[in-house]
């Protein structure tokens, strides 16, 4: 066998080996292969291969065309050992330099081919043995490199965006030659580092050293973030996408790389958020006094903005926190003005936006609050207006109707998708409290609310669309304390409306009834007690006709004999005087009923009679449907052309505030069948009335109003009073009852549970209790105990 030394020393003149390339080394640097042409592996640096050249060449005489692995054994030491290290010594001061090189920007001393480092490699690590000095020497080099890498960084003349552009250059570089060094030294990576657990890979070897150096120096950092801030407050500043944008972008993706993107970018972006929008803030509000309504829209336009500029920067984790973060920001400090402010300013879609807005920094308990205060507000305005108390309904009621539509279009939850019950709840509470704003106004007003209603009737909309109109008003019924004002009201006009033959349909009427009794209050059941009366009045009224002769005046009357128990009208003690023929025939009409009923009492009352006159004036004959008290007022001008009050006072003897009524409504009001001097609106001692003759009208039945139709003053003081005199004897009889059962309680025991007794009718004052409770005791219902005169006792 030839000496191998003098194989691997031939000199360079002789061609013996020309087409034998080794397969572990590059022996020349100045091979016959150009350096960067040479394919990166052996076509037979695989065993695989190696080992089917040898299966081809057994037994036969094969002529290789190719390289040949030439293996020397044996020689460990001696003159062929030191040979060998003398060879990888200086094979591994090629592979240094060559990683040398690719670490240091703009180098072009790579003194081989990438096939060459990467062969270097595997035999300095494979075959020499080599891979610790190896990986220690890579190690120095990357500190090297990231030293340099960090100082032409920190000496750079650029600023702001600029050097951002710069700081990703040199990332991309820097990442760019770590991959390529990863590919080169897998050997390294592979046959050494896998075998050592304890050390890092190539890559992250590379990239610990750069996040420590690069990312844990105060100068670098604090470039970058004062980028990062130059920036986006231009963009803030100025509404456009900045020209580097794209910096800023790559930037995100390199920090992301070297896990930096939370400490270096994100935690920066969003303090710098905060503070941004902390001073716009301030700045609207308080500088230059903006309103809600515009703070919302800008507030809105603001979070869209950064929600876009996130989701195009940045990762898909921080778009959420910087959309909260610019909410907070706008907001803090600022929910309680908002509140106040928005549903003055606000409706509708912006209200939704507000509720979304609110949600999102946890500040809805104090959107509900204002809300309920708002509403609660606007309810005692709208109550405590005695100016427009004839409106009070139709302006709750549209409030209501706002109230509502923001309740199921803005405040929802849009996880469940429903109202949001606090703010349901609280809208209830605040029209129970504005109505206590003016104790028993809201529940009367309501009830005359149905009234005109149901004597307008459905006036061309349909069944439902009228029932809807009745269920609102309803509604707003819910939300008073004061039940018996209500019902006793609503008593007073519904019989008013079926006497009077006012009401637009008597199926609406029942049902309105039977709703009131199922679902607000049992003591509705009186109005089925006044359709029969109504019913056995009609019948007894066909009776009677069918006694009486066909040409009789009497086919005319109408009769209605109600139950004074169940009608809401008092006793007259006095009425008016009606001409005899009239008189007469109601005389033959007690008769008939006497003979029919014995026993039962007739009493007249004219009040709320109604006549049809005929009338005849110059313009033409004309039917006048006018109340009893105006008939027999106008019959009186039969006999003479002129009359003065004192006279027509004595000849009706009707109540003086009644026959002024009745004459302000003939003389004073749009339809004059009658005239008076001196002319004027009210009606004086003094004054002399006189038949209009001119009158005309362009029907031929004309409707004179009655003021006796309507509720006076005087009678609506009457049904208060009335009112508040049932509330006593109520009071009086819950307390006896409590008394009687408990035997003795506290004061205050007695107070809570007289409340609770009469709550379903009325919620009393407490100072009301008190006084009927002294009275109690007065009347000897009840004593104080002589020890503790906070204690009462039943007296049996």
């Amino acid at each position: 066998m030839t000496d191998v030394i003098n194989l691997l020393t031939f000199p360079d003149t002789s061609k013996a080996f020309t087409a034998y390339r080794s397969t572990v080394v590059d022996v020349d640097d100045r091979s016959a292969s150009h350096p960067r042409k040479t394919p990166r592996l052996d076509a037979d640096s695989d065993s695989g291969s190696a080992s089917r050249s040898r299966d081809g060449a057994k037994g036969k005489n094969v002529d290789r065309g190719g390289p040949v692995r030439i293996q020397v054994h044996g020689f460990t030491g001696g003159a062929v050992g030191a040979a060998l290290n003398k060879v990888y010594d200086n094979l591994f001061v090629r592979l240094t330099r060559s990683i040398r090189a690719l670490l240091e920007k703009g180098s072009d001393e790579l003194s081989t081919t990438y096939e060459g480092v990467y062969t270097a490699c595997r035999g300095i690590v494979c075959v020499a043995g080599r891979g610790e000095g190896l990986y220690e020497t890579l190690k120095a080099e990357i500190h090297k490199c990231v030293n340099r890498l960090a100082e032409e960084l920190e000496k750079t003349n650029k600023e702001g965006v600029e050097w951002i552009g710069h700081f990703v250059e040199t990332c991309a570089w820097f990442e760019g030659q770590v991959a390529l060094l990863e590919s080169l030294l897998t050997y390294l990576d592979r046959a050494y580092v896998l075998k050592n657990p304890s050390l890092p890979s190539i890559h992250d070897l590379a990239f610990t050293r750069f996040r420590e150096r690069i990312f844990s120096g105060y100068f670098i950092v604090d470039k970058l973030q004062k980028g990062i801030s130059t920036w986006v407050t231009w963009e803030r500043n100025e509404g456009q996408v900045h020209i580097h944008r794209r910096f800023l972008k790559n930037l995100v993706s390199h920090l992301i790389t070297h896990h930096v993107y939370d400490i270096i970018f994100e935690r920066h972006f969003i303090e710098q958020t905060q503070e941004y929008f902390s001073k716009e803030s301030y700045q609207m509000v308080e500088v230059e006094k903006a309103k809600a309504n515009v703070f919302l829209a800008h507030c809105n336009q603001r979070t869209n903005e950064e929600q876009g500029r996130a989701r195009d920067m940045m990762r898909d984790g921080t778009v959420a926190l910087v959309k909260d973060t610019a909410i907070r920001a706008l907001f803090e400090g600022r929910l309680e003005w908002m509140a106040k402010e928005v549903f003055m300013e606000c409706k509708g879609t912006d209200l939704k936006r507000v509720y979304a807005l609110f949600s999102s920094v946890n500040g809805l308990p104090v959107l509900c609050r204002e809300f309920k205060a708002y509403v609660q507000k606007t309810v005692q305005d709208i109550v405590k207006d005695t100016s427009k108390d004839d409106e009070m309904v139709n302006r709750l009621l549209e409030f209501k109707s706002f109230a509502d539509t923001t309740l199921k279009e803005a405040f929802v939850d849009p996880s469940t998708k429903q109202n949001n019950q606090d703010f349901s709840y609280g809208l209830i509470d605040a029209f129970t409290k504005g109505f206590k704003a003016r104790r028993n106004k809201p529940a009367e007003q309501i009830a005359k609310h149905v009234d005109r209603l149901m004597r307008h009737g459905q006036r061309g909309i349909s069944d439902a669309a009228f029932e809807a109109l009745l269920d609102a008003a309803l509604a707003l019924y819910r939300f008073t304390d004061d039940k018996d004002v209500f019902r006793t009201f609503y008593h007073r006009a519904l019989a008013k409306r079926l006497l009077l033959e006012r009401s637009a349909s008597d199926d609406f009427e029942k049902a309105m009834l039977k709703k009131l009794k199922e679902k607000y209050d049992p003591e509705f059941g009186m109005g089925d007690h006044m359709f029969n009366d109504l019913a056995l009045s009609r019948d007894i009224m066909r009776e009677y006709h069918a006694r009486i002769t066909g040409g009789s005046t009497a086919q005319k009357l109408s009769v209605m004999v109600l139950q004074r128990s169940v009608w809401p009208f008092r006793e007259r003690k006095t009425d008016v005087d009606l001409p005899s023929s009239m008189q007469a025939e109601l005389n033959n009409y007690t008769t008939f009923y006497k003979v029919k009923h014995q026993g039962h009492k007739l009493v007249w009352d004219h009040a709320l009679g109604t006549a049809t006159v005929k009338a005849r004036f110059a313009a033409g004959p004309k039917d006048l449907t006018v109340s009893l008290y105006q008939a027999v007022v106008l019959l009186l001008f039969n006999e003479e052309t002129e009359i003065g009050y004192k006279h027509i006072l004595e000849e009706t003897r009707m109540d003086d505030g009644e026959l002024r009524r009745t004459l302000q409504s003939l003389a004073c009001a749009n339809k004059k069948v009658l005239k008076k001097r001196p002319v004027g609106k009210d009606v004086n001692d003094n004054d002399v009335f006189y038949f209009n003759s001119e009158f005309t009208d362009s029907r031929a039945k004309v409707h004179i109003n009655s003021i006796q139709a309507k509720e006076t003053a005087e009678e609506n003081q009457r049904t208060q009073s009335h009112i508040e005199g049932d509330r006593k004897h109520y009071l009086d009889a819950a307390i006896v009852r409590i008394m009687k059962a408990k035997k003795e309680l506290s004061h205050e025991q007695l107070k809570n549970e007289t409340i609770d007794a009469v709550k379903s009718h009325f919620v009393p004052e407490v100072s009301v209790i008190k006084h009927r409770i002294d009275g109690l005791v007065e009347q000897e219902y009840l004593r104080r105990d002589e020890e503790d005169r906070n204690l009462y006792i039943y007296v049996a």
